[in-house]
This record gives C-alpha cells, structure tokens and sequence, in this order.
C-alpha cells in the first residue's frame, strides 16, 4: 500500500528595500495543492493561517496620514487666530489676509507669533508646574512655529511613519509615536524652561529610534532574498551555509549604518539655534526603548514550526529568543522607570542645567555666525503722540514707529524684531 505523502508547508516571502539590500521576512501562507492527510491527524488541530500571518501581515497605513492632516490642520487655524495683519505692523504673504506670517525678523520659520503658540497649548514650564497645566506636554506636540517647520516634520512623519504602520499596525505606532513625544517633552522641559516648545519633531525622532531598535532586537529573523537568486545554483550545503551567512551580514550591517548615519544627521541638526535638541534626544531615547518593547516579532523558525504538521514537528523553538525577551524587560523597566523618574522632577521645578553645566550645548553649540542666546526679550515703552519709542531691556537698542492705537501685541511684535 502507498504511503500518503505529507503535506508540503511553504512560506510566501514579501520583499522590501532597506538599506542597502533585500530583506524579507513571511506575510502569508500558501499550501500546496491538496494532498492526502493521514486519518490520524486531527486536521482541526492544525492552526489557523490568520492567526499566525498576523504577526508579518501587512497593514493598511492609515492613521500617520491622519495625523499629518491633523497637524496640517492646525497649524491653519493657528494662523488664523494669529491674524498678523491685525496684530502686528507688518505681515509676509500679506495676500492670504488673515493667514499672512509674521515678519521673517520675528520668526524665520514663517509663522505665528510667540504668543499664539502659547495661547495654542506650547510648552510653557511655569504653566506646567506653577499652574498645573501638564496637558501642554501632549499639546506641543500637534503644533508648529512655521511653514518650513511644518513642511519638514511631516515629511519625514510620512516616510518612517508609514513603513512601520505597514509592518506593525496603528496601535503600535500610535502608542509609540504619541509615548516618544511625551518623553521628548518632557526633556524639552527640563532643559529649556525659559523658552516655549512646539513641533512633532521629538514624536518623529520616537519612530527613528524604534527603527533602528527593531533592526536590533528582530536582527536574527531576516533574511536576504539576494542569497537565494545569486546562489540558488549551488548544491553544496557547507558552501550554501556560509554563503548565506556572508549575505546575511553584509545586508543588516548595511541597513544598520545607514541609519546610524541617517540619526546622526539629524541629531546633529540640532546644535542649530531656535532648535529644540532636547526634545530630540528625548523623543528618540523613548522610542528606541518602547521599540524593543512594541515590536518585537516571533522568530522565524517558531512561525514555521507553527505550520508543520503534528506529527512531523521535531525540535519545537521558543517564540522569542532569550535575548529578545531580556531587551523586552530591561527597555520596559527603563522606559516606566524615565517617564515617572523625569514627570515627578518636573513638577518638583528641577532644572537639569543646574546638575550638568555643559549640556546645554547639546541643542545649540554658538558660533561667530550665530548665538544661542534664546531667552525672552522684553522693551520699555515711551509714547509720544502717535510716536512710540522702544528700547530693548537688555542691550539698550531703540527704535522709533509712528503708530496710530497700536494693541499690545503689534507692541510685542515691534520690540520682538528690534531685539532679536
């Protein structure tokens, strides 16, 4: 009699540029065609497909989209409660009417001004510890001090945050994207409490840093498709063996260093005046630890021992490797333990710049080009008439403008570009 044959598992592969190479890694399950089971196998028993895909399916990215709209929303409505041509004595772009910029003298970013950005929900440390107004720490996140500011957040928000929400899903992302911006605040608000912060920029810098630990943390289940196509033709198992090594090296040192490049890049964007490093740091460090929290996928031989038949399976695999769970614990632990550790000093009013005298030139190093000199300017006010004489606080400069009724805020913005 016949002996019926086994069924043939076979895993599908997707592949995706990254780096420098191909890397692939199981999306789908195909079986071959219909062979017959032996009576002894209880074909219920056999798991399901979704329930294993699921961990390597691809998602629909929908909701990093939603919130580039959101953010581009409102900074829109930002602007429009700006009314620059109402407030200030002069506008850029002055055809959008209302939704004209501040002088470029006054913010280079082409945007509002200061105090519509505080009246949005900026990040302000005496709002937040004085009169416990802590939400600011989620709002500055949605909100951005220009058009150039704007435009290169969420671009970079769509090229990083799209690929992981096809690889992990919304809820992931979402946590983590939202989490990171908490921790880039929250540093922003230990370093810079004489200044207001906005912008997704430290949420971004999350996602950047939970790329590369993703790399990290899922770094043996990848594979290279190159090795299969270049060396496909080779029958020796010892020279396949190390062959496949070699590719397998080369391709995830390749992706590692590019985007070690990438971070350091922009990282070291920051040292520039009016950027906020801090919340950088902050945002990137939080997210390169919830990476190995949130996205750590099941090794490859779990996922494919997962398909073998009952009575063929032999030597069952562990769904994480031992190293995988130790990052999982230790960033969770640090992680918590930094959130609460950084919230509680905060609101006990520690500045940090008062334990580490030359941190601060980790989000500005001054130049004969520019100063870091960021703190608030402020004016003495004399009137004449309809003439108004302003002289910054600090360095003595005056100026003189014929205004007629002029409000507080067109005087802010005057004294705001005399003195910077």
């Amino acid at each position: 009699m016949e002996e019926p044959r086994r069924p043939e598992i076979r895993l599908k592969v997707n592949s995706r540029r990254f780096g420098g190479g191909n890397i692939i890694h199981p999306v789908e399950v195909e079986q071959s065609s219909p062979t017959p089971f032996p009576a002894a196998v209880n074909q219920s028993q056999t798991p399901s497909p979704f329930r294993e895909v699921k961990h390597f399916k691809k998602w629909l990215p929908w909701l990093i989209p939603t919130f580039v709209i959101a953010d581009t929303v409102l900074f829109i409505i930002t602007m429009y409660v700006n009314d620059c041509p109402k407030n200030s004595v002069s506008c850029i772009a002055t055809f959008l009417k209302r939704l004209s910029f501040q002088p470029f003298k006054e913010n280079p970013l082409l945007g509002p001004s200061s105090e519509t950005l505080h009246k949005m929900g900026a990040l302000d440390v005496s709002k937040v510890v004085d009169d416990h107004q802590g939400w600011r720490l989620i709002t500055c996140i949605w909100l951005h001090g220009g058009l150039f500011h704007l435009l290169a957040n969420m671009l970079s928000l769509l090229v990083i945050g799209i690929r992981l929400e096809q690889e992990f899903g919304f809820i992931r992302i979402g946590l983590l994207y939202v989490i990171s911006g908490f921790g880039g605040s929250l540093l922003s608000a230990l370093f810079l409490q004489s200044n207001i912060s906005v912008g997704a920029s430290g949420a971004v810098f999350g996602l950047l840093g939970a790329m590369l630990s993703e790399l990290i943390t899922n770094w043996t289940i990848y594979a290279n498709k190159v090795f299969y196509q270049m060396f496909s033709f080779l029958n020796n198992c010892i020279l396949k063996i190390i062959f496949q090594k070699v590719c397998y090296f080369y391709v995830q040192m390749s992706a590692l260093l590019t985007l070690v490049i990438i971070i350091v890049i922009n990282l070291a964007v920051g040292i520039l005046p009016h950027v906020d490093n801090f919340a950088h740091l902050g945002g990137f460090f939080s997210g390169f630890l919830l990476g190995f929290v949130f996205l750590m996928r099941p090794q490859f031989g779990w996922v494919n021992q997962r398909y073998t038949p009952t009575y063929s399976r032999t030597g069952a695999k562990p769904k994480y490797k031992t190293y995988q769970r130790v990052l999982w614990l230790l960033s969770l632990i640090l992680v918590v333990a930094g959130l609460i550790a950084g919230l509680v000093s905060l609101l006990r009013g520690v500045n940090l710049n008062d334990h580490c005298s030359w941190c601060h030139y980790m989000s500005c190093v001054p130049t004969s080009r520019w100063s870091c000199d960021t703190d608030p300017v402020s004016c003495m006010s004399v009137q004449t008439g309809n003439q108004y004489t302003l002289t910054c606080s600090d360095g003595g400069k005056n100026g003189t403008y014929l205004l007629d009724n002029p409000n507080q805020s067109m005087i802010r913005s005057l004294c705001s570009q005399l003195c910077r």
